[in-house]
């Protein structure tokens, strides 16, 4: 065991492992979110505060960005060559599916910010509080 309580090398299986199913990334025992949208102040398990630093979760867009354009690749590749649809149609269906899946994969994108900054930078004994 290292001092943050996880077993040694085992930090960013844990990191992936937890943030994917929105669970503290540190621990592993708290959840992230209380709503769709509201994210938790800090771990229930370990007192992490998840916003690090004011704007924190502002590189999540990246995550969610990157994802997005992954996904409407993908559909227009599969709708232009295989399906044949005619492009305006193409515009109006990948404009709201990408719209949608920004909004649901939100949340995962902030979990995986979270994991994947806390894996290179990991937290302070000063960002910890009282679990909630």
């Amino acid at each position: 065991m290292n001092g943050d309580g996880a077993p040694q090398g085992a930090r960013g299986t844990a990191l992936r492992r937890h943030a994917l199913a929105l669970r503290c990334p540190w621990c592993g025992g708290g959840r992230l979110f209380a709503g769709w949208f509201r994210m938790e102040p800090r771990c229930s398990g370990c007192g992490l505060r998840f916003e690090r630093e004011a704007g924190y979760f502002l590189g999540s867009i990246y995550i969610n960005y990157g994802a997005a354009i992954v996904l409407a690749l993908v559909l227009h590749l599969l709708m232009q060559f295989v399906w044949q649809v005619p492009t305006v149609v193409q515009m109006v269906l990948l404009g709201g599916v990408i719209a949608l899946f920004g909004l649901g994969f939100f949340r995962w994108a902030r979990a995986l910010w979270l994991a994947f900054d806390l894996r290179f930078d990991p937290p302070r004994p000063e960002e910890f509080g009282p679990p909630r």
